[in-house]
């Protein structure tokens, strides 16, 4: 199975290889497939896979991952990389019959990353590499068509600049707008060949200004540095932010793939698209995508131009069109799946330059993985395998309440579902300072760049004036789960007066937004949300979800049902919920829940009760703490009675009380202060004294390390005798009124055997003595938590006394790392995750390898001293995705978790169960 590792590795120097280098590190894109994933990238391994298939790629080769890790970890490139590439090149210029750079048409080459995984934008990308103040001409004269070979040199300079020299990108920009002012064009593509001349002089200039020597001129010191600046990408600070945030591993490096150029900037006759072949938004049937004309493929993504639909693209060229969309086909058919596909228009000649398994929202996921199954192209479990927990966590969130009044302000494309409401940012850096104080934001921009990362993902979600739903920032937004709204025409956004315009409507930052990802729309103010109908479906059933649904929404609806339901015929896990009222009970078996793991009976203490725990502590004799104890059993009592109904038939499993006792008492600060304020004015209250000299006695440097758990019920008699008799009385009334309840107690913190001997000796005890009197035979499992090192350690002997396992790894975590969440979160996590330590909280996704190790050795050697003990985990990360997928490898029983994440981990155990048949040969 693949669990995280908190231990990065981090890359040393590797030493210089003896011998001639015999790797080969350059491959053609007629040597590869897609199965070279790893070794070619994605770009790469789709533009060869394409190639086999006899697809229009344009010829070139890519430079592998290997070469690209040996320089990230030497700081230069492997002796015989230059070599290679040099006979590849020699290789496309032979078979095109043009040489990189040449004077007379040129053969002109782009420069694009290609990850193992996708990281759209994240990485870096450069164009018309070999153009030089002599092959721009001969490119002109090639082309008829002068504006063409010097927009396209204007565009070298501009991205190279950028990208491999460190230049800011708005230095350029600038000096675009104001060669548009100066000529009165609305676009780029209005500027004339004189204007574009001038413009490359400009974009030299700056060049100049800023590396202090001239825009280089010699065709291959052009692309070796390209190639030099794409390996360095790999590691900027989106790029880590994201594979942070993907949990992709940061030694994988990347591909770097040398294609011969085609141009979709030489007229009217051509163009540039990016295409899916449905919609990655919603699902839906069909083919959906973007389409710029006389643009390079840049220029869609980037979203600086409002785009065409594919069907204005039919009728620009109906030929063309017509191609693609038998390409299209054979694609989705050959990889059996959504496909997103870039291509480019050459004078009226179709160019395939990438495709990918493409990103989708939610709801697409489920969607198109069912429409595959009905129409045979994959299977059922195949299709489970294509969706997740967070993604069917997304789709249990809340939409905007229908019936709501409500202020339209404009409508963009639908580009990533959700309800966003939040107050307007402007810039990443805002979002972030804004978010980090608790307000929820909505990044409003005209466009989004990978600059923009930081601020996307702490946004409640995403508006942009410019771009389609191919643009980064929808593309960005449907990788993540984060609503967007691009292409909003109306929208007028000045970032530098921070305001934001709709006709007459004029917003400032900080304002309230909210838009609707499902729809486009956009409007004024904070509006209500209700619940999703997956959400509803989950809760109160299939019924009650399609009753108000339009056809759409019960697509998804059924979706869920029939994948959800494969699940559960799948998982081999059962799941729990962590449940401590018989109302969070109600609710977890609706949500699918097979028992409770977890009862905090803590809770129980919480409110008007809070005086009976005080009376227990202020007791100075055996008989006034007997007092408190009985007045507590019929509450506790009732509780449990409430409990067992709403479980009936189902496993609930009673922790006794485990948190320390100061927890129920009055703050020690805010006492201590009550009391000296009333020895000043001499108005002593003895009951406020008892109570401080209690709080005093009780506390502790390190509570959670302290008083509480097992030791709390052997330090403070008749405590846990209470509660089990509670349990034990109420399991009995509900047997007697024909009910089947089926209880287990579990003890906290136990960190030896004896301790466990000990308080099982008075539990056994007490359930004996409610046995014979009620009349009513009772079996109840006595196990316990396994939340220390030592008793994970121990677990052989622990398992002599225990019926069975359950495992606290919110506890484990922080016991086996030496933290204390409540310190550690809000002092070093951010700086752990930014240097590597570790790539997610532990407390979110299980440490497979510290913590999940423990879990693993006492699992085995508990069931080595008693066969068949079962075993569940009740933390958080029972929840988790990546996590269930690890409880589910090391042979749990269950898994508990609260009861919204019930159907997450039903979908998570379905798919582990589905991973590990895959690896045993039996699926």
């Amino acid at each position: 199975m693949t669990t995280f590792s908190q231990d990065q590795t981090v890359p040393q120097a590797a030493p210089r290889r003896a011998g001639p280098d015999r790797r080969q590190l350059v491959r053609d894109f007629a040597d590869g497939d897609r199965s070279q994933v790893d070794l070619l990238g994605g770009k790469g391994a789709n533009l060869a896979e394409m190639t086999k298939l006899g697809l229009p790629v344009p010829p070139g080769f890519t430079v592998t991952t290997e070469a690209c890790r040996d320089y990230l970890e030497r700081g230069e490139e492997p002796q015989s990389l230059r070599v290679q590439v040099t006979m590849a090149l020699r290789r496309l210029e032979n078979q095109l019959g043009r040489r990189l750079g040449d004077v007379q048409d040129p053969l002109l080459v782009s420069v694009r990353s290609g990850a193992r995984f996708s990281m759209p934008g994240m990485m870096d990308t450069i164009l018309n590499v070999g153009l030089n103040d002599y092959s721009v001409k001969g490119l002109a004269d090639a082309a008829q068509n002068e504006r063409f070979a010097w927009d396209s040199y204007r565009r070298l300079i501009q991205m190279f600049g950028k990208t491999v020299l460190d230049i800011p990108g708005e230095r350029f920009e600038e000096e675009l707008e104001a060669a548009k002012a100066r000529t009165g064009a609305q676009s780029d593509v209005e500027l004339a060949a004189p204007a574009l001349h001038e413009l490359v002089e400009a974009f030299k200039g700056i060049v100049f200004d800023h590396t202090g020597r001239e825009f280089p001129q010699d065709p291959r010191e052009q692309l070796d540095l390209a190639m030099r600046a794409v390996f360095d990408s790999w590691n900027t600070d989106r790029a880590r932010l994201y594979r942070r945030r993907e949990r992709i591993r940061h030694d994988l490096g990347t591909a770097v793939n040398v294609c011969a150029m085609v141009f979709g900037n030489l007229g009217e006759t051509s163009g540039t698209g990016v295409c899916f072949t449905r919609d990655p938004a919603s699902g839906r049937l069909g083919v959906y995508g973007d389409y710029l004309v006389d643009a390079q493929g840049e220029d869609v993504v980037a979203g600086i131009r409002n785009t065409l639909s594919l069907e204005d693209f039919a009728r620009l060229d109906p030929e063309s069109h017509a191609e693609l969309t038998r390409i299209m086909r054979r694609l989705e058919t050959h990889y059996r799946d959504l496909c997103d596909i870039e291509f480019t228009v050459e004078r009226g000649k179709l160019w395939m330059l990438q495709t990918r398994v493409g990103k989708r929202t939610a709801a697409a996921a489920f969607r198109i993985a069912t429409q595959l199954v009905d129409e045979r192209i994959i299977t059922r479990d195949e299709a489970l395998a294509r969706v997740t927990g967070a993604q069917l966590a997304q789709l249990m969130f809340p939409q905007f309440d229908a019936e709501a009044e409500r202020t339209l302000l404009t409508r963009g494309m639908a580009a990533s579902p959700g309800a966003a409401v939040g107050r307007i940012v402007f810039d990443s850096a805002t979002a972030v300072e804004w978010a980090a104080r608790g307000e929820h934001v909505l990044l409003c921009r005209r466009e989004t760049n990978p600059d923009d990362l930081e601020g996307m993902i702490v946004a409640t979600g995403v508006l942009t004036s410019r771009g389609g739903k191919t643009s980064h920032a929808a593309v960005v937004a449907r990788g993540m789960g984060r609503t967007c709204v691009c292409g909003a025409e109306e929208v007028d956004i000045d970032a530098a007066e921070r305001t934001l315009r709709v006709r007459d409507t004029v917003l400032g930052e900080g304002d309230l937004l909210s838009i609707d990802g499902s729809t486009g729309e956009v409007f004024a103010g904070a509006l209500p949300v209700v619940p999703s109908p997956v959400a509803t479906y989950l809760e109160h059933g299939l019924d009650a979800a399609l009753a108000t649904a339009d056809a759409e929404t019960a697509e998804l609806v059924r979706s869920v049902d029939a994948l959800l339901r494969h699940a559960d015929q799948a998982r081999r896990l059962t799941v729990r919920a962590n449940a401590d009222t018989a109302e969070d009970a109600t609710r977890a078996r609706h949500l699918g829940a097979e028992g409770i793991g977890l009862c905090r009976t803590e809770h129980m203490f919480l409110g008007d009760r809070r005086v009976l725990i005080e009376r227990l502590v202020l007791a100075e004799s055996a008989d006034a703490r007997n007092a408190a104890l009985a007045e507590l059993l019929p509450l506790q009592r009732d509780d449990f009675t409430a409990l067992f109904e709403a479980m009936d038939g189902l496993p609930t499993t009673v922790r006794l009380l485990d948190p320390p006792l100061h927890e129920f008492l009055p703050d020690r600060t805010e006492l201590s202060v009550r009391v000296a304020v009333a020895r000043a004015t001499e108005a002593v209250d003895e009951a406020d004294e008892r109570l401080l000299a209690a709080v005093e006695r009780l506390n502790e440097s390190n509570p959670m390390l302290g008083l509480r758990g097992v030791r709390l019920g052997l330090v403070l008699p008749g405590l846990y005798a209470m509660q089990v008799r509670a349990v034990a009385e109420a399991a009995a009334a509900r047997i007697r009124a024909g009910g089947r309840p089926v209880v287990e107690i579990m003890v906290p913190l136990v960190g030896s055997v004896m301790e466990l001997h000990l308080i099982r000796d008075e539990i056994d005890g007490v359930l004996t003595a409610v046995a014979e009197t009620t009349g009513v035979p009772l079996t109840i499992p006595i196990g316990t938590m396994i939340e220390l090192p030592r008793a994970a350690l121990t677990a052989g002997r622990i398992a002599e006394t225990a019926e069975f396992f359950s495992f606290g790894t919110n506890d484990l975590t922080q016991t086996t790392w030496g933290f204390s969440r409540d310190d550690v979160e809000a002092a070093i996590f951010a700086a752990y995750l930014d240097k590597g330590v570790f790539t997610v909280s532990p407390f979110e996704t299980l440490d497979g390898d510290g913590v999940g190790t423990l879990v693993r050795m006492a699992a085995e050697a508990g069931r080595a001293t008693r066969p068949g003990l079962k075993l569940g985990i009740c933390g958080e990360h029972g929840g988790d995705p990546e996590s269930v997928h690890f409880f589910h490898e090391v042979g749990l029983d269950y898994v508990s978790c609260s009861p919204f994440r019930v159907p997450v981990a039903r979908l998570e155990a379905g798919r582990a169960a589905l991973v590990t048949a895959a690896v045993d040969g039996s699926l």
